[in-house]
């Protein structure tokens, strides 16, 4: 490979680490960091390759649900490894799996995740029907109408509308298609509920090596400290001009493209350090014609930096900006440009008027852009554009040139910083409703505060009886390690968390055993609860 020499190096020695004995090592898991496009999934599977591992990957376009992490990744991190030619080799005998989790940071939690839809249940007959079109080719497949048999179905109103039994359910074909049609009943959970709870629990268990790859570390770092500190954290870096060059050149001779110098050195200028983006290029280029320019097909890729240049230019030069001139030179919506000429006003301009003025002008643009919103009238875009931008820069003048560019606005990075914890908590508040039968406002202003409080007692050492009632709360309401942290105000990986946890939270997707002491399980005392349940139900009806 090209480039990142010194994170190569790194990742061979966590490599070495793994092969220098036949127990785990002190880092079981690497966390590889950088900007996309520089490397990081090409340097594992060389890995992989250069070490004779099996790759057991996962990307994004997977489930990675805490099931489906468990079932692929955690069982190959248990077990040892089948080699190239089909050989079982343990751990011992240098048999090793190379678990790969591809943009492990995108995993965004149950919260956010689309709600489960379940696919429309076909019934039994329908099943058959679209299967075999015809009850002759139905019988026959089953093996009806034959001597001393079942008779075959003269209609579709002959056949069950319930699975077979008896004789008929232990023919091959019929138990074929029974299992056919109860599987195409499930639903494919596709979000990412337990991910992280998942992957945690992997890194500090697995006895293959594992790698995780991310664009941006800390929304694993910020989930649990397993992460700081107990993983190899290696860094890979924007690749050089040179790295770039050398690499698209080798792939221009090798597969005998036709490229013109100015063109190469604009597809290295226009990737910025992004080889991904370079080659993706260089793709779209090989296809054009011998004669075409193709330095005036290409425009520009957005980054942050244009952003806060187009910014700094706004507050430092007061004039009109129209919507197409925005529109040309930044491919984003107003609302993405709205917070960095926000915070940008108030941290540049000490003067109260001009703030006053610009605010003003902003709040105009924020109304529009509210309204469009919500009623999807996109035209107004133009005219919160201009006020945004225009009418800032003249309320501004004379202004003072602006040194450098805007910094990212602190808005954006909290929301960042935020993410897992809003998705956990509006998650939370879907149970806290629901289970209580009052809004999610209400759940926000009463239920919360009051769980917390409840929660913190529970586990400050103040009573059993408190530590009860939390537990019992815990696995009723089926929260996980993420809902009951966010109560606590602490990591997920926490004793604190873990001590309220029941051993069922393990499996989000089990049903929880509820134990019930044996005065309960008698007659007569469900006999009573049941005459007591029906006369507080008569009671509601007469009120």
């Amino acid at each position: 490979m090209t480039g990142n020499a010194r994170a190569l190096r790194d990742l061979a020695r966590w490599a070495d680490a793994w092969e220098a004995t036949d127990q785990a090592p002190r880092f079981r898991a690497a966390l590889l960091e950088g900007p996309p496009g520089v490397g990081k999934t090409t340097a594992a599977l060389a890995l992989a390759a250069d070490r004779g591992w099996t790759l057991v990957e996962m990307n994004a376009s997977d489930a990675r649900n805490q099931s489906a992490i468990d079932a692929v990744a955690g069982r190959a991190s248990l077990s040892g490894t089948l080699g190239s030619s089909g050989v079982y080799r343990d751990r011992r005998s240098g048999g090793r799996s190379l678990i790969l989790l591809d943009e492990a940071d995108c995993l965004t939690g149950k919260a956010v995740a689309a709600p489960l839809r379940p696919r429309k249940v076909v019934g039994w007959r329908e099943f058959l029907r679209g299967r075999y079109g015809t009850t002759a080719a139905l019988s026959e497949s089953w093996g009806l109408g034959e001597t001393g048999g079942p008779a075959a179905y003269a209609a579709w109103e002959d056949v069950k509308a319930t699975t077979p039994r008896g004789a008929l359910a232990a023919v091959p074909a019929v138990q074929r298609d029974v299992q056919d049609w109860r599987t195409g009943e499930r639903t494919s959970d596709r979000s990412d509920r337990g991910g992280l709870g998942a992957i945690a629990r992997l890194v500090k268990e697995t006895r293959q090596p594992l790698l995780l790859t991310v664009n941006d570390p800390d929304p694993l770092t910020r989930y649990s400290p397993v992460f700081r500190s107990g993983v190899a954290r290696i860094r890979f870096e924007l690749l050089t001009s040179g790295d770039v060059r050398t690499l698209l050149r080798r792939a221009i001779v090798d597969l005998h493209l036709n490229v013109t110098a100015p063109t190469l050195d604009r597809l290295i200028e226009r990737s910025q350090g992004d080889l991904r983006a370079a080659f993706n290029d260089l793709e779209a280029v090989a296809a054009l014609p011998a004669n075409t320019d193709a330095g005036m097909l290409f425009g520009g890729r957005d980054h942050a930096s244009d952003f806060g240049e187009l910014t700094t230019e706004i507050l430092a030069n007061p004039r009109v900006y129209r919507t197409v001139e925005i529109r040309e030179r930044l491919d984003a919506t107003p609302d993405d440009l709205f917070p960095w000429i926000e915070e940008s006003v108030m941290r540049t301009y000490a003067d109260p008027a001009r703030r006053e003025r610009a605010i003003t002008h902003l709040a105009r643009a924020e109304h529009m852009l509210a309204r469009a919103r919500r009623q999807r009238v996109y035209s107004l875009w133009s005219y919160a554009t201009e006020t945004m931008t225009g009418g800032v820069s003249l309320s501004l003048a004379p202004s003072r040139p602006a040194s450098g560019s805007a910094p990212f606005p602190e808005f954006l990075s909290a929301m960042g910083r935020t993410r897992f914890v809003r998705a956990t908590r509006l998650h939370l508040l879907g149970k806290t409703g629901p289970y209580l039968h009052i809004s999610r406002r209400k759940s926000v202003e009463y239920a919360l505060p009051f769980f917390e409080a409840m929660f913190d007692r529970a586990t400050l050492g103040s009573g059993k009886t408190s530590s009860q009632v939390v537990r019992a709360i815990v696995r009723e309401m089926r929260l996980d390690e993420e809902e009951v942290a966010l109560l606590l105000g602490t990591e997920p990986a926490s004793p604190r968390v873990q001590g309220l946890l029941p051993p069922a939270a393990k499996d989000p997707e089990a049903p929880h055993a509820v134990e019930v002491p044996e005065a309960e399980r008698s007659a007569p005392a469900t006999e009573e609860k049941a005459k007591s349940r029906r006369r507080v139900q008569r009671q509601l009806g007469d009120s």
